[in-house]
């Protein structure tokens, strides 16, 4: 997988360092599994909401489409 873009040369994803994340609207107050997203201005970024420091998921708009429909039809 190619760095985003906006990666510094550590590949630590420089425009998510700032992002605005939010919780997964799937994702339950007393769940732990949730799922936290910022919209990028190329992309969109995933990470793990419990471990926000392990690194993140960047998805470009078509991947993102896809992902989308892939979990809302079950396929995932």
């Amino acid at each position: 997988m190619q760095p985003f873009a906006y990666s510094s040369a550590k590949g630590q994803c420089v425009e998510c360092a700032s992002a605005a994340w939010s919780k997964a609207s799937y994702s339950l107050p007393d769940n732990n599994n949730r799922v936290e997203c910022a919209h990028l201005s190329t992309a969109v970024a995933l990470r793990d909401s419990k471990n926000p420091d392990h690194g993140h998921l960047t998805l470009p708009p078509a991947e993102w489409t896809a992902f989308l429909a892939a979990t809302k039809d079950g396929d995932l």
